[in-house]
């Protein structure tokens, strides 16, 4: 129930996001900046879906979480901050179900190719590690540069490193940075992705990726799929 509700709130105020973004109500001008328009929308909406006193709706910016016996990729560290996590719980019941979300804001201005497009896939390899933190994840991207949504190619030495529209990833895969000097290391994500972009009417593209955490595990934060758990989103 609650975790429906989490989905709901999570699309009506991405839904939102856009619209004031690109029909021009508000303005971001950085990755923090689209946080906190973000977070605003979240709080309020999420809000009006408390339908009695013993349901709390609770919103957490950069939160902080800590694995036990084992670490995150992306950081090589047990240690990560997820950009905005939500929940919903009862208060009687102790029944709860939260959702981490993962932001990105790349703007033509801080071109950072091909590095930017590395930095989303490990945060979706992120997203699915938060499986004992979260229940369900989302990975937003915005972006004003055509670059990310509908390039016609990218360099073989990055290629591998792809979400343009209509793009697709299948679990197991091995993405690999093959320039000289690597900007990471190689990443493995435990699902299959398939990217599509929100069509954009004021100038900035949306991507919103739904992304299953699972439970800690060494073999899951190492990417290795798995079969046996269906997507729920």
């Amino acid at each position: 129930m609650y975790r429906d509700r989490l989905i709901e709130i999570v699309e009506f105020a991405y839904a939102r996001l856009r619209e004031k973004i690109n029909g021009g109500r508000i303005r971001v001008e950085n990755e923090a900046s689209l946080q906190l328009q973000l977070s605003a929308l979240l709080k309020s909406t999420g809000e009006l879906f408390e339908r009695n006193k013993n349901e709390v709706f609770s919103i957490e910016l950069e939160k902080p979480v800590l694995l036990s016996g084992g670490f995150f990729d992306k950081s090589g560290t047990s240690k990560a901050k997820i950009d905005v996590w939500i929940s919903f719980e009862d208060l009687e019941t102790k029944t709860k179900h939260s959702c981490a979300i993962e932001l990105k804001f790349f703007k033509f201005a801080n071109h950072r190719e091909p590095n930017n497009r590395y930095d989303a896939f490990s945060d979706i390899q992120n997203l699915e590690a938060y499986g004992n933190f979260a229940d369900l994840g989302f990975l937003i991207v915005a972006t004003d540069h055509d670059h990310y949504v509908n390039q016609g190619s990218y360099s073989q030495d990055t290629d591998d490193f792809d979400f343009r529209h209509g793009s697709h990833y299948d679990a197991g895969k091995e993405l690999t940075y093959k320039t000289a000097k690597p900007y990471g290391e190689p990443i493995v994500l435990s699902n299959s992705y398939s990217f599509v972009w929100d069509e954009s009417s004021g100038g900035i593209h949306f991507l919103k990726l739904p992304v299953l955490p699972r439970p800690f595990s060494n073999t899951l934060l190492q990417g290795a799929p798995s079969d046996k758990i269906a997507h729920p989103l």
